[in-house]
């Protein structure tokens, strides 16, 4: 709990390089040997860069299995596709992660979600 705010989940989320990934002929995309997908019947969710994600490197350079700094997670929270992601960003604004340090990653990394950190940030104080 690193971040401030517990959440019961069914899966692990772990950031992971090109070397996770084996690639074939016409984009053919594999799991490298020995990468798991459960442990101990936990489901681990791989995720991998995108381009334009260079910025997350740094993460990547940490010791396996770190925990992710604020402003990352919340960049991955806000780039998902999946309403609890967004939910998660509202609860670990409440639990008081650093919002300047997340809205100066924002601006400097993707610029197209400041505005919707700042909408959760709005929710986030109506619902103290």
């Amino acid at each position: 709990m690193p971040n401030g705010y517990p959440r019961a989940t069914k899966d692990v989320q772990f950031l992971v390089g090109d070397e996770a990934f084996e690639r074939g002929p016409g984009g053919f995309v594999t799991l490298t040997r020995g990468v798991p997908i459960q442990v101990n019947g936990v489901a681990i969710d791989l995720l991998p860069l995108q381009v334009g994600e260079e910025h997350l490197a740094a993460a990547l350079e940490a010791p396996m299995g770190s925990m992710i700094d604020a402003p990352q997670l919340v960049y991955l929270k806000l780039n998902s596709p999946r309403q609890k992601d967004r939910v998660d960003v509202i609860e670990l604004i409440k639990a008081g992660i650093d919002l300047d340090a997340c809205r100066s990653y924002l601006t400097r990394h993707a610029p197209a979600l400041a505005a919707m950190f700042e909408d959760s940030v709005v929710k986030a104080a109506a619902e103290e």
